[in-house]
């Protein structure tokens, strides 16, 4: 990406950066070896030029917060609408940004057609979404978050269309497919509530690592790291080491840090440490690639729409003012010297 702030971005006017007077985080990450990106939200990025100007100056990998998902993608059987994809792809490449595609196969949000194909015919189907989809893209999407959300709490699979109708080969099943239509794709398996060593993470490490045993093509963990002030991780190092002695890479996809409305200084004070603690984690494991901040403003925050009570996870507030967390990110990539990567 240029540099110079007054470059236009594709398809709106330029606009200054926020933090005009501060290298952006993906400069500061990059020493480290480190992608900073950021969840998109598609209609802010084609309405808000302040929204955009961050997204372009501040990130070098960006995941597209619904657009990629498979009720986007095919809303009718057969019928893809691309345009909004396509859009995401130009901006990501007019500003030398890296896509991680979110995501293959999920329990939620797929289309409402898919509820009446016979379950006979739910492997093909599903082969053909994953494999139309990361052609579509081939040569384009960094990561590819390939199996999402297929664990419960307690560390057993999830009930799921797929898992009934596939049993749990269908795990390997994705990763294949995926491979077959884009070799060069980083492969991901992503969750929830797996930052700390607990029965969830213990229930995916034994995935990955019987999948590594079988020689599938799988190439990193992703924790979604969807977290709360009240409610930290605590072993997310020891935990992110454990795969990367897998020889598998690991990723930070979708971090918040929600507080109990209202928001106040110590409790921003309070979010910005868990951030810091985050990224920390992702710093001290070498295979460790990226960092994503999911939705970086509390402007178009998903989570005061799911949490009652709760809001003001980003690390900018509704009127793009850098918080505590904004400034903790910084500190920690701006001091020390590159990680040692293996």
């Amino acid at each position: 990406m240029p540099d110079d702030p007054t470059v236009p971005v594709t398809g709106s006017a330029a606009v200054a950066p926020v933090t005009a007077a501060e290298p952006p985080l993906r400069r500061l990450a990059a020493p480290h070896g480190l992608a900073l990106g950021t969840a998109v939200d598609l209609t802010a990025l084609a309405e808000d030029p302040a929204y955009r100007a961050w997204v372009a100056e501040q990130f070098d990998t960006v995941t597209a917060e619904n657009a990629m998902k498979w009720a986007e993608l095919e809303p009718t059987r057969g019928r893809y609408e691309w345009g909004p994809t396509d859009a995401f792809f130009a901006f990501a490449q007019a500003n030398g940004q890296r896509v991680r595609g979110h995501t293959l196969v999920w329990h939620n949000q797929n289309p409402a057609w898919l509820a009446d194909v016979p379950p006979d015919e739910l492997g093909d189907v599903l082969k053909t979404h994953v494999q139309t989809t990361v052609r579509r893209f081939k040569g384009r999407v960094w990561q590819w978050d390939v199996v999402n959300e297929a664990f419960e709490d307690d560390g057993t699979l999830r009930d799921t269309v797929w898992l009934r109708a596939l049993g749990p080969g269908y795990l390997a099943d994705a990763f294949r497919w995926a491979h077959e239509a884009d070799p060069d794709a980083l492969l991901f398996y992503n969750d929830y509530d797996v930052e700390d060593v607990n029965a969830k993470s213990d229930g995916v490490y034994d995935l990955v690592r019987e999948l590594v045993r079988q020689d599938v093509p799988i190439h990193g963990v992703g924790v979604q790291a969807h977290c709360s002030v009240r409610h930290a991780p605590t072993t997310l190092p020891e935990n992110l080491r454990r795969f990367d002695a897998l020889g598998l890479h690991t990723a930070v996809t979708e971090a918040d840090v929600r507080v109990a409305l209202p928001s106040d200084p110590v409790k921003s004070q309070a979010q910005a440490n868990v951030y810091r603690s985050l990224l920390r984690a992702c710093l001290l494991t070498p295979r460790c690639l990226s960092f994503t901040v999911w939705g970086y403003t509390d402007k178009y925050s998903w989570v005061p729409g799911w949490f009652e009570g709760e809001g003001a996870a980003g690390i900018l507030d509704e009127n793009f003012a850098a918080k505590p967390a904004d400034r903790a990110l910084r500190e920690d990539l701006s001091f020390g010297g590159a990680r040692r990567r293996s």
